[in-house]
């Protein structure tokens, strides 16, 4: 059984004091243990931290940015070249489809490629202040940046933080979920070897526990923390940061509605947010949890999205025919089906996903749910469910639809479906969503920044605002004359 291990100061550890310990990853979809885990604690953190703020102070990597760019470039190839092992690993530990997990590693590849160019395009500015007095901004690497990950995207949600941050010339410490931490480890692989990489400029510490996490929230050693995760978990890692008043990029929960108008091409509109709803069982912060239905469609639409749900394939990830994998443990299955079990007490249950029989039931399977909720103060609506149960909505009109959307406090991602372009951008532009797409739902790219506001966190990932958690500005002053 292959074993995922710490890589700390350019070597692959099970422990760093001797004291090893092995724990099982498990695939979700069989219950069975899939892969082995070395357990970290505080003292591989610090280790980990302590050979990061070396290598960031010692070595020329913050100074070199052609080196930075030709290492993500040969990253990038290398990662390339083995998409299909890692996509079915990634499938055997996370559940999901085997295209998403090739989608996943492809987009991974395309933001190392697109961040290597950034690399060499990092410009300050030189102004003149008054006569022979000059100011120069200079952008430089902002220190030592921790990025701790989730489970459900762990090549793509690793790349996007790391590849901004090596392009800045930071130093890093990654703690990935432990869920997935063999296919962490695998994409890294495809880094560590490069001799151009100094020692302990990359570093990565596995757990199941917190101890890793908290010890990197309290060291002045770290300068920033990019998280990926629940908006519990965000604001524990604000509380725990704000001693040391380290900057933070946080991208967190998200309910994100799709705005169904009448004008909506039909067909299109229900594939969309069948696909954009289920992808990876719905555990994704950016999913379609919440459709809103314009009134005149209603009954139509509804009864439409509940046939096209009830249709879905469940299955294992592996097996081409396959529509939704298994979410991430049975604990998230058991979650999903209390809800819908319950949803009775605040909605009307449209389409009650049940739990399959036979050799799926061995795994975390559910089939989709759809719930009609009309109280926007239902648990439903208000908070994050993380699973294949799509809630849903009337309105009346554009104004409706706008205050309906806007309920929460989640404000990561929305789309607006109309065949009215102007429509669509009026309704846009009063969302209080980072996202807003047009007939479509989770287009993500490595050129455009995506992140919310509010409960859904902030900061950016991705595009050229994706840097700026990674750099900081320097300000030097010079006289060219002596005019005082």
């Amino acid at each position: 059984m292959q074993v995922a291990k710490h890589y700390i100061d350019g070597a692959w550890l099970a422990s760093v004091n001797g004291g090893e310990q092995l724990r099982e990853a498990v695939n979700p979809a069989t219950s069975e243990a899939a892969a082995l885990f070395a357990e970290g604690y505080a003292a591989e953190a610090q280790a980990a931290v302590q050979a990061a703020r070396q290598a960031h102070e010692s070595s020329s990597w913050r100074r070199s940015p052609r080196v930075r760019a030709d290492v993500l470039l040969r990253f990038a190839a290398s990662l390339e070249a083995k998409i299909d092992i890692i996509a079915d690993w990634l499938v055997i530990l996370n559940g999901k489809l085997r295209r998403e997990a090739v989608g996943e590693l492809r987009m991974s590849v395309s933001e190392l490629r697109y961040y290597a160019g950034l690399a060499r395009n990092l410009y300050g500015r030189v102004l003149e202040v008054e006569p022979g007095c000059y100011s120069s901004l200079e952008r430089e690497p902002a220190g030592v940046a921790a990025i701790i990950l989730p489970w459900n995207a762990p090549a793509t949600l690793l790349i996007r933080s790391l590849a901004p941050a090596l392009a800045a010339g930071c130093a890093v410490v990654v703690k990935p979920a432990h869920q997935t931490a063999l296919v962490s480890n695998m994409v890294l692989e495809c880094l560590v070897g490069d001799a151009a990489l100094p020692r302990g400029i990359v570093n990565s510490v596995i757990e199941s526990g917190a101890d890793v996490a908290r010890f990197l929230c309290a060291s002045d050693a770290v300068d920033v923390i990019s998280f990926t995760g629940s908006t519990q978990v965000g604001k524990l890692i604000a509380e725990a940061s704000a001693g040391t008043l380290k900057r933070l990029s946080l991208e967190l929960g998200g309910k994100a509605p799709a705005v169904v108008f009448a004008d909506c091409d039909l067909d299109k509109t229900v594939a969309g947010i069948v696909s954009g709803g289920l992808v990876m069982a719905g555990q994704q912060c950016t999913a379609i949890a919440r459709v809103l239905v314009e009134d005149s469609l209603y009954d139509i639409f509804s009864a439409r999205l509940a046939a096209a749900l009830r249709n879905v394939r469940v299955g294992i990830g592996s097996d081409p025919a396959s529509q939704m994998g298994c979410l991430i443990d049975m604990r998230s299955r058991d979650r999903i089906a209390g809800l819908v079990d319950g949803a009775g007490r605040t909605g009307k249950v449209l389409l009650h996903g049940e739990i399959p029989q036979g050799p799926l039931a061995r795994g975390a399977f559910i089939h989709p749910s759809l719930i009609e909720v009309e109280d926007t103060s239902s648990p439903l609506i208000q908070q994050e469910l993380f699973g294949p149960l799509l809630v849903l909505e009337r309105f009346r009109d554009e104004a409706e639809a706008v205050i309906r959307s806007n309920a929460t406090r989640y404000s990561l991602a929305s789309s607006v479906w109309t065949r009215d372009a102007a429509k669509a951008r009026r309704v846009a532009a009063q969302l209080r969503f980072g996202t807003v797409w047009m007939n479509a739902h989770n287009r993500l790219f490595a050129e455009a920044e995506t992140g919310g506001d509010r409960d859904s966190g902030y900061g950016k990932l991705h595009g050229i605002e994706g840097m700026n958690d990674f750099l900081q500005t320097r300000h030097f002053y010079f006289e060219t004359n002596d005019q005082g």
